[in-house]
């Protein structure tokens, strides 16, 4: 920006004083995020619902948030860890060998923070309905239960709905289509995955998901919700400002 004022405006100023200007605007040129805006027809209404759910749930029951992390790699480092020392970080050798993959799914139970967790070898209805069938073993047949989960097939095909009848007290609530940041457990994976998964070295497969189990057994010994303060109006305004900005911006880019 300096060389542009100094050679298309003739104006001379220092590198400090563009910085310095930047700050003061709220400018952040050097950092750059992601977006997408969701084309789910029923958007309104499914954030509605599930904002809902967190910030006033039907009394008495339980909300669970379900996902699951796919293709968890179980990584062996090519030489040991060095630990964390005074004035030094943990390290890790960039290289590695693969020992397999495993599937996690997970529920967060959103009024207490814990949470259940499985490790499959695959990702289908099948397993998808059997962890549900361990999941609803861990209450009452007449608790009310409402589920939070994405739109995948394995999620909404025939074999499901028949579960679904089979299990009355069970409601399931779909976020919408591209909208995975509304779901609670996608914050708690993100967790697991800084805390023990991508920091650790696995020399089996097996070994990879012992820590994990184990992780999920001492999260819930002294597990915390998560705060949920955004509510569904606020959410629909920051998503239609950004739909304007973008369509804005793509009217531009055309012209």
């Amino acid at each position: 920006m300096a060389k542009y004022l100094k050679r298309h405006e003739g104006i001379n100023v220092s590198h400090n004083f563009i910085s310095e200007l930047w700050r003061e605007n709220g400018l952040k040129p050097h950092l750059q995020g992601t977006f997408k805006v969701s084309k789910d027809p029923d958007f309104s209404a499914k954030v509605v619902d599930i904002v809902g759910l967190y910030l006033n749930p039907p009394e008495g029951a339980v909300v669970l948030s379900f996902d699951e992390k796919t293709q968890v790699q179980a990584l062996e480092r090519t030489q040991p860890l060095l630990p964390v020392d005074f004035g030094k970080t943990e390290q890790r050798t960039h290289d590695y060998k693969r020992h397999g993959t495993t599937n996690l799914f997970g529920v967060l139970e959103v009024l207490t923070g814990k949470v259940i967790g499985t490790c499959f070898p695959r990702k289908r209805t099948a397993e998808f309905l059997k962890f549900m069938n361990r999941v609803a073993r861990k209450y009452p047949k007449d608790q009310e239960i409402h589920v939070i989960l994405d739109n995948l097939r394995t999620h909404t095909n025939a074999e499901v709905v028949k579960w679904l009848n089979r299990h009355p007290n069970f409601t399931f609530h779909y976020t919408p289509k591209g909208s995975s940041w509304i779901n609670q457990i996608e914050t708690w994976f993100g967790i697991i995955t800084r805390q023990a998964i991508r920091r650790g070295s696995f020399r089996s497969l097996a070994q990879l998901i012992k820590r994990i189990d184990t992780y999920i057994a001492h999260w819930n010994e002294d597990a915390e919700p998560f705060e949920w303060t955004a509510t569904a109006g606020s959410i629909l305004d920051k998503v239609a400002m950004l739909d304007r900005d973008y369509k804005k911006l793509v009217a531009n880019n055309l012209k």
